[in-house]
């Protein structure tokens, strides 16, 4: 069939907008709106009406202009309303890109496959295609935002089953180093155990375990100056709750949801976090980054380097040597009894570049331990009850623990 003929056929479907007609040959020629083709075919057509003498058609072209299309129920006469209401959504929020997408009613999905199927048309484009194009257009030319169709900060959605607006608006992405100061202060939030957050006498009713975190003292912060609806926090590995996390600190990304603001100053944020942190954290570098980092930083496998306080009774010749033969040692850890009930029980392999001992006392001794990232220090100095292999315990015979922890280095 020809073009004309596969247009003829359309209309013969039922009274039909420029902008329908036309997208059903959206995919031939360029530099023309489907409302512009449209009014060409029907040009055309009306033309060859008047050669032939075709009042049946001259009447389907007339009813066409008039009568409510069938297809988009006449949908494309309120572009400029669903554009103002999408700029009437978008004005509490920063951005500099933004992306239109539309919820279609079953009907208008039923209809486009009546059409597509009567006429056999192979050049059409979906309505929604044609919609979000058109209301973004007017979307760009009100506000001076350019659509983004790969990675939009907002997504204005039309739910044309209920006639409103929705934003889907994007996370924010900030990225730094943090540097945990004292002890006693895990990661993240952490839900009390006994209740789940909901609040109990274990928890003194609020929920948690720990009162702060390294999250919280961060997010508190982030939340007022993006003014978004939540944070995730996204860390490089966690250090122990009991342990410092010193040196350059470790890489770290703040997840902020539903941002009402983008364009922030980044140093004042970190001044404003250490400041009032009140020697606990200490953050820095702070920079805006893409979402793809957060699973950069997840599938980071960086070396770590702790100092270790020990408790010990041996000989310090005796540590000695037993450290010279952790370096270079692969060490076989199954998951410590500690973290059992929250972990699988597997068994891992990670290698010990250097074990070097710092300082020593009858009953106590500071090591320095540089290895590969996952391996559980503390267990390579206790054994874990055989769980862990060699450890310090095992290797100078004598019972070891660890006392105090510190991260020198992480990522």
């Amino acid at each position: 069939m020809t073009i004309l003929e596969i247009a003829r056929s359309i209309l013969h479907q039922g009274s039909i907008c420029d902008h329908c007609l036309g997208r059903q040959f959206a995919k031939l020629s360029t530099g023309l709106s489907n409302d512009e083709r449209g009014k060409a075919i029907k040009l055309v057509l009306a033309m060859e009406a008047g050669v032939e003498k075709d009042s049946g058609l001259l009447e389907e072209l007339r009813k066409s202009g008039e009568a409510r299309c069938w297809v988009c129920n006449s949908l494309f006469r309120h572009l400029d309303s669903w554009a103002e209401r999408g700029v009437q959504a978008l004005r509490d929020y920063e951005y500099d890109n933004f992306l239109v997408g539309t919820k279609v009613t079953g009907l208008l999905a039923e209809n486009e496959e009546i059409i597509w199927a009567e006429s056999g048309t192979t050049f059409a484009e979906p309505l929604k295609t044609e919609l979000n194009r058109e209301v973004g257009k007017r979307i760009e030319k009100t506000t001076g935002k350019k659509a983004n169709l790969r990675k939009p900060q907002i997504v204005v959605l039309l739910d044309l089953e209920n006639d409103r607006i929705e934003l889907e608006v994007n996370s924010l992405y900030i990225q730094g180093r943090y540097r945990k100061l004292a002890r006693g202060i895990p990661q993240t939030r952490w839900p009390c155990r006994e209740c789940g957050g909901k609040g109990c006498e274990r928890c003194g009713h609020t929920g948690r375990m720990y009162q702060e975190s390294v999250d919280e003292l961060i997010r508190l912060h982030v939340l007022e100056a993006v003014q978004c609806e939540d944070t995730a926090f996204h860390g490089a590995g966690r250090e122990d709750i009991d342990a410092l996390m010193l040196g350059e600190g470790r890489s770290f990304i703040v997840e902020a949801k539903k941002p009402h603001k983008r364009d922030i100053d980044l140093v004042a944020l970190e001044s404003l976090i250490n400041l009032n942190s009140r020697g606990k954290i200490e953050v820095k570098g702070l920079r805006s980054v893409d979402s793809e980092a957060v699973e950069q930083l997840k599938s980071m496998k960086a070396d770590k380097v702790y100092r270790i306080k020990i408790q010990h009774s041996t000989k310090e010749e005796k540590l000695k040597s037993s450290l010279d033969i952790l370096k270079g040692a692969l060490i076989k850890q199954k998951t410590p009894n500690r973290v059992l009930h929250r972990r699988a029980d597997l068994e891992r392999i990670r290698k010990v570049h250097s074990a070097e001992l710092e300082s020593f006392e009858t009953d106590n001794a500071v090591l320095r331990i540089h290895c590969e990232g996952g391996l559980y220090v503390k267990e390579l100095v206790s054994g874990d009850n055989g769980r862990t292999i060699p450890s310090i315990a095992a290797l100078t015979g004598n019972e070891a623990k660890v006392i105090e922890l510190e991260v020198i280095k992480a990522g």
